[in-house]
């Protein structure tokens, strides 16, 4: 965390997972779109290999723009994770594991992923 706002990274977050979330259903979307039973399309195969590309891309694209207050969770493990492990592993010098600002990339990404997938069937793509 570069930047200790609560309010603010928690906004963050939130804002973050749900952009993420809003994207990675409308990439899957579009290859599902083109994917008929039976057909062999050229473009669906395109598309569907281009997937990783797109979510890499997008993942990228959040962590340039929103990354710097909270170095960008967008996923409660990519924070939990390392920070239990902190806690728990016996590592010589190391400083404390903030437990008080743990809850942040957890209910951001939580509250975001709602409002991004709730965003996205409102819209209806």
């Amino acid at each position: 965390m570069s930047i200790r706002r609560t309010a603010a990274n928690l906004v963050t977050e939130a804002i973050g997972t749900a952009v993420l979330l809003f994207g990675i259903l409308a990439i899957a979307a579009n290859a599902q779109e083109l994917a008929r039973p039976g057909d062999v399309n050229l473009s669906y195969v395109f598309s569907r290999g281009l997937q990783p590309l797109l979510v890499g891309v997008l993942v990228l694209g959040i962590g340039v723009s929103l990354g710097g207050p909270t170095g960008y969770a967008i996923n409660p493990a990519r924070d939990l994770g390392p920070r239990l492990a902190h806690a728990l592993l016996p590592i010589a010098g190391k400083g404390p594991s903030d437990w008080s600002y743990s809850w942040i990339p957890i209910a951001g990404p939580l509250v975001g992923g709602i409002a991004g997938a709730g965003l996205y069937a409102l819209i209806g793509f």
